[in-house]
């Protein structure tokens, strides 16, 4: 099993000052690896306007590579502007997801724009970048994943791998809405898709992991990475009605393949707990795992679903 070890939290965005668009939330993080830094992407959002209404943005922090802890850079504004009036990430560039490849940064991430039924609809876009992950450009106004016929409600949450010479991108998939205490919910699940360039995508709408807390159960922020001869699987899950503030929210899963086609879920070898006590004892989400010289960490969220920012663990041992 691998087991990890917990430093603690790393970055509370409540605390940084003079960033009107950076007022709390540091969610789905996503590492980039530099020659002197890490730079963690995470998604914020400023306070909410005077109809109670927020939107999200995505921005970065620096860490010294050689002391993950210690922060050397906030970025001074968001990588995106909000997509314009009427395209699908008008109101949200969230949640990301960070790959470097052929000497190029690509920026995957959900854009979400405002229903009237439901609170919103959800579809997957992807910018570029050509300086080191600083600046990014939208391929496009439009998203390069979005509701199809055999998944008619939204797609989110990419996280994309590139192994044997073929992108992979992990998601999650809207297989319903419910209404519950006059909130719109959404049960999805985790599905993959392939792709030859990054751009165009191969999908087919299954859902690759089985479930444990019914039908109802919320899959979110699959994570991928190869390690010790197979590929290691971790995502969050919760609860699909009823799990705000309570027991019902959101723990880390596992799973594993040998082929990435086919997944066992095995959450008794997760490897990483609630805490006893602190910023995440109630919940934890959205689990990152990227390489650092020879050595694995984990980023992750806690309680409040990130509103107070994310912690760091570190891969303590590897049993298989």
């Amino acid at each position: 099993m691998l087991k990890w070890k917990k430093l603690g939290k790393i970055f509370d965005p409540t605390e940084v000052k003079g960033r009107d668009w950076l007022n709390d939330f540091a969610q789905c993080t996503s590492a980039l690896v530099c020659n002197d830094h890490v730079r963690v992407y995470f998604s914020c959002r400023p306070p909410v306007d005077s109809n109670g209404q927020f939107v999200s943005y995505t921005s970065y922090v620096d860490f010294d590579r050689n002391d993950l802890t210690k922060i050397i850079k906030i970025a001074d504004k968001p990588i995106l502007e909000l997509g314009e009036l009427g395209t699908f990430d008008e109101f949200g560039v969230y949640p990301s997801s960070i790959l470097q490849h052929n000497n190029r940064v690509y920026f995957y991430y959900a854009g979400w724009t405002r229903m009237a039924s439901v609170f919103a609809n959800v579809a997957i876009g992807v910018a570029i970048s050509d300086d080191e992950g600083s600046t990014f450009d939208r391929v496009g106004k439009g998203p390069i994943m979005s509701r199809t016929v055999s998944e008619p409600f939204q797609v989110s949450g990419p996280k994309v791998r590139y192994y044997n010479n073929k992108f992979y991108m992990f998601y999650i998939s809207g297989e319903e809405w419910l209404m519950s205490k006059g909130n719109s919910e959404t049960i999805y699940k985790i599905k993959m898709a392939t792709s030859d360039d990054g751009i165009d995508w191969d999908r087919n709408g299954k859902a690759i992991l089985n479930n444990i807390l019914g039908d109802q159960e919320c899959q979110a922020g699959p994570d991928v990475f190869y390690h010790s001869g197979k590929y290691h699987m971790y995502f969050s899950y919760r609860y699909g009605l009823d799990f705000r503030g309570n027991d019902r929210g959101y723990r880390v899963g596992y799973a594993y393949s040998h082929d990435l086609e086919n997944w066992i879920r095995d959450d008794v070898n997760t490897g990483i707990e609630l805490s006893n006590e602190g910023w995440d004892s109630k919940d934890m989400h959205y689990p990152h795992v990227f390489e650092l010289d020879g050595d694995y960490y984990m980023l992750y969220n806690g309680n409040n679903f990130g509103r107070y920012g994310f912690g760091l663990a570190k891969l303590e041992t590897n049993k298989t």
